[in-house]
């Protein structure tokens, strides 16, 4: 099982990226729910948006709900994340993880800096 995470970088405060998760190992599909979180320094590891595969749901932290979207390409078995109107406050490491057979795995993460 492996996830590998790209797309990060340095962007202007209302600016826009998008991440990507791609896995291999396993299918998106089979897991029990596939996340972002996000890591800012000196600070605990946060949950971003969750996509719940049985059924679909997904959730959003309130700080980022109107302004990043989380989805899934199961064809091509990436999840990603559009994040936009960016704040300096969204500046972190972006992880990804997924919940499979009762196991934990992480991506090595993408640095976003939002900066002018």
């Amino acid at each position: 099982v492996q996830l590998v995470e790209s797309g990060g970088g340095l962007v202007q405060p209302g600016g826009s990226l998008r991440l990507s998760c791609v896995a291999s190992g396993f299918t998106f599909s089979n897991s029990v729910s596939s996340s972002w979180y996000r890591q800012a320094p000196g600070k605990e590891r946060e949950l971003v948006a969750r996509i719940i595969s049985a059924g679909g749901k997904i959730v959003y932290a309130d700080s980022v709900k109107g302004r990043f979207t989380v989805s899934r390409d199961d064809a091509e078995n990436t999840m990603y994340l559009q994040m936009t109107s960016l704040k300096p406050e969204d500046t972190a490491v972006y992880y990804c993880k997924v919940l499979l057979l009762a196991r934990i795995y992480w991506g090595q993460g993408t640095q976003v800096t939002v900066s002018s």
